[in-house]
């Protein structure tokens, strides 16, 4: 009994265990809790597992791997040495690392550390840059009429002085070839320049330069290789530039007022004012004057890897019409002054010189020092430096007048008119002791000057005139002046030496050892160190100056008989319908270099020319009188008075303020006045 007690009582675990085992392998029997009844209250993060819940953060595999950093040093992993003076090693090296500033590397052995005794070469960023666009542009309509009788004068259609100009600026054209050039300021517009003036060079070295088929020449000259230091006027060399103002005419009333005088002598005329007319048609002054000095980047040693254009181009022209009528009544008097003409001049100048640097003696005998070290600036790319400057007048002075005495002194300037654009540039880079060009160079000067004068002029008389009048028709100036100054290297380029291709290859590799062959270059004997630009492009300065002025001063005068006095014998009359002045100056001052010595590893063409032409045209063009069309200004200032009448008035045209070129508006605030 006892034993079967027994027996059931292990056969009753025993099953237990079995069952028990059986639920742990079937992982059915773990215990899990138990959630809040549908009647109880919510937990406050409940909220978390319901099907609304989302969540930001990526869900990955479990991946048992571990991610270790070492640190920088860690004594246990080194070798079985004395460590005392492992300690003291790695405070040395420390030490030396943190005085060349190189950055700690991770390791793990002491003997990892390694001191590097090649940094690289620290470069500088060069200069950058320099363009500049200059347009300047003067319109001026100054077309007056003027009628001091009570009779009845037509106006003047004098749209053919515009026409006529047109024509002269056509053919100014063939003999300024460059006058078509386009501003641009990137290398491939830049070395399409340069072509296209190297192609038209080589056609006049083969077959000449174009001329114009019209109009009398006074002169057509052209060289492609002009004389540096010689002055070509007209086509005609000489040693001595004309003065301008030798050759200026009397502007008349025009000219400026003198300052008055500071002495306390009395201005006060007690005399009766005399019985004279001064008329003033013409004396118009246009100016253009350029002015460019451009050192780029100032070197003592310039070193070209590609290659070298180097061009200087200079085209004048002047074309004008100075055929005036005059009648046979003022023709005869004794009092009439000679017709001084028109003077026209066309001046250019090449200059080439070598800059000269300041020096003293040393008396010592000291040896000579070369330099050892050097400072490097690196400019990736192009660099350029642009100029571009055009200055343009379009000027009409027009005038159509009727004139007589009236027994006292009478003052008449319908001219006058002073135009001037004028501009100024001064470059100055910074310098350097070598200066190293991995490109090609294109240094282009170009000067490009028009003068246009139509001044064709009718002086009538009526009858009963008394013939003692002084009539001035000419008496006019043209000026064109243009020179262009390279300060640079004497003596021809200088073959590459092989030391200046090791110095852009050590630049190139960031090594910070100077060449050896710099040491001993004698162009930079007394140096100590050098500083030194790399360009890793090409390098194009570009000067071009374009001036045109336009004139047309077509005056129609008739002297009318005075009807105030019945006899008026001793009147003074002077008629100027000339005195004009239009002239262009420019001057380029390129510093291609402050040294001796330019290296070229690539080829070089260097070419000028000097084109200068002047046309005079005998134009026979009789003005018209004006259709029946009102001009805008006439309609607004006249009313339905008989114009003969005695109820007539002085009246004075305002044109407005609006001086904008682009508008073209006339900008003279005299267009008209009625007497």
């Amino acid at each position: 009994m006892h034993i079967e007690k027994i027996s059931e009582i292990i056969a009753h675990f025993i099953g237990l265990f079995e069952m028990t085992t059986d639920e742990m392998r079937l992982r059915t029997n773990y215990a899990e809790g138990a959630g809040p009844g549908a009647d109880g209250p919510a937990l406050p993060d409940q909220d978390a597992f319901t099907a609304a819940f989302s969540s930001d953060l990526q869900l990955k595999d479990y991946d048992p791997g571990i991610i270790y950093k070492s640190g920088s040093y860690e004594i246990e992993f080194g070798p079985a040495r004395h460590f005392g003076r492992v300690f003291e090693e790695s405070l040395e090296k420390l030490a030396a690392i943190a005085g060349k500033d190189i950055p700690l590397p991770h390791f793990g052995d002491p003997t990892d550390i390694v001191l590097t005794d090649e940094p690289e070469l620290t470069v500088f960023a060069g200069p950058g840059s320099a363009i500049s666009h200059v347009l300047q542009v003067n319109v001026l309509y100054d077309d007056d009429y003027l009628d001091m009788t009570d009779g009845v004068h037509p106006l003047r259609d004098t749209s053919f002085v515009i026409e006529r100009l047109a024509d002269f600026s056509t053919e100014a054209e063939i003999l300024t070839p460059f006058a078509s050039l386009h501003r641009t300021d990137t290398y491939d517009g830049a070395l399409k320049i340069a072509e296209d003036l190297e192609s038209y060079i080589q056609n006049s070295k083969d077959s000449g330069p174009a001329s114009p088929s019209s109009g009398d020449a006074t002169h057509d000259f052209s060289t492609t290789a002009p004389k540096n230091d010689t002055v070509y006027v007209n086509g005609e060399e000489t040693t001595d530039i004309p003065v301008l103002d030798d050759f200026l005419p009397d502007r008349g009333l025009a000219k400026l007022q003198e300052e008055p005088d500071d002495s306390s002598t009395s201005v006060e005329q007690t005399d009766p004012s005399g019985n004279s007319l001064d008329v003033t048609a013409g004396a118009n002054l246009l100016v253009n004057v350029a002015s460019v000095i451009n050192t780029g980047v100032i070197a003592s040693v310039t070193a070209v890897m590609g290659n070298y254009h180097q061009i200087d181009a200079i085209s004048q022209a002047l074309v004008y019409s100075d055929n005036d009528e005059i009648a046979s009544t003022l023709h005869s008097s004794g009092h009439s002054a000679d017709d001084a003409g028109t003077v026209a001049k066309n001046i250019a100048l090449f200059e080439h010189s070598t800059f000269e640097a300041s020096s003293h003696a040393d008396n010592d005998a000291v040896e000579p020092t070369f330099p050892n070290s050097w400072r490097v600036s690196v400019i990736d790319g192009d660099v350029s430096f642009v100029q571009w400057i055009e200055q343009y007048h379009f000027v009409t002075d027009n005038d159509t007048m009727t004139v007589t005495t009236s027994g006292s002194e009478a003052t008449v300037l319908t001219g006058g008119n002073t135009s001037i654009n004028f501009s100024s540039f001064f470059g100055m880079g910074m310098q350097y002791d070598l200066v190293i060009i991995g490109g090609n160079v294109l240094d282009i000067n170009s000067i490009t000057q028009i003068s246009l004068l139509y001044d064709n002029d009718w002086v009538r008389a009526e009858d009963g005139v008394d013939p003692g009048a002084d009539i001035q028709t000419g008496n006019n100036l043209l000026w064109n002046f243009a020179s262009i100054h390279n300060v640079g290297t004497d003596s021809p380029f200088a073959a590459m030496p092989d030391y200046m291709v090791a110095t852009q290859k050590a630049i190139e590799d960031r090594d910070p050892d100077m060449p050896e062959g710099l040491s001993f270059d004698m162009n930079f004997q007394g140096y100590a160190g050098l500083n030194v630009l790399y360009i890793t492009g090409n390098l194009y300065d570009m000067t071009i100056i374009k001036q045109v002025s336009i004139l047309g001063d077509s005056d129609d005068v008739t002297l009318a008989a005075s009807t105030i006095l019945e006899n008026n014998p001793d009147a003074t009359v002077t008629i100027d319908t000339g005195s004009n002045a239009v002239v262009n100056i420019a001057e380029i001052v390129d510093y291609d270099s402050f040294g001796q010595t330019t290296y070229l590893a690539g080829q070089l063409y260097s070419d000028a020319i000097l084109i200068q032409g002047g046309l005079v045209e005998h134009d026979t063009t009789q003005p018209q009188p004006a259709d029946d069309r009102l001009a805008n200004e006439v309609i607004a200032f006249l009313d339905n008075d008989d114009p003969a009448g005695g109820n007539c008035a002085d009246g004075v045209i305002n044109a407005g303020n609006d001086f904008s070129w682009s508008s073209t508006h006339p900008a003279d605030v005299m267009q008209a006045m009625v007497a």
